[in-house]
């Protein structure tokens, strides 16, 4: 099973992932409004990616602008380190201000912009 093909709606989800660049972060919640699925399938789908995919798993957070906690403790940690390492900052509680860092999905999904990118 783990060297099936995604299923539709999970390629629908890691094709909406791959959208968002460094620096940028996006929540299971809005990736699921976009699919019309729920935030729990958008966190199984990031969980069933196989090791050395070219997915940025790492930029879907949640809700609170925090790295979710993983069963298997480590996971959660290399999340953090790669958003780290693409420059983001997290406060003292452990959240990115998704105010600035928030990737915006253009309404046709072709492409996408931030908020920032509105107002120079």
């Amino acid at each position: 099973m783990a060297n099936s093909p995604p299923t539709p709606l999970y390629r629908s989800i890691y094709d909406l992932a791959h959208q968002i660049p460094a620096g940028y972060v996006t929540t299971y919640g809005q990736i699921a409004r976009l699919i019309g699925c729920t935030a729990r399938t958008v966190g199984f789908a990031m969980a069933a990616l196989p090791p050395g995919n070219d997915i940025p798993w790492q930029r879907v957070i949640n809700s609170q602008g925090k790295v979710s906690l993983r069963t298997d403790g480590d996971g959660n940690i290399l999340q953090r380190d790669l958003l780290e390492a693409e420059g983001l900052q997290f406060n003292q509680k452990g959240r990115i201000n998704l105010k600035k860092h928030s990737w915006i999905f253009s309404e046709g999904l072709e492409g996408s912009k931030n908020e920032r990118d509105k107002h120079p």
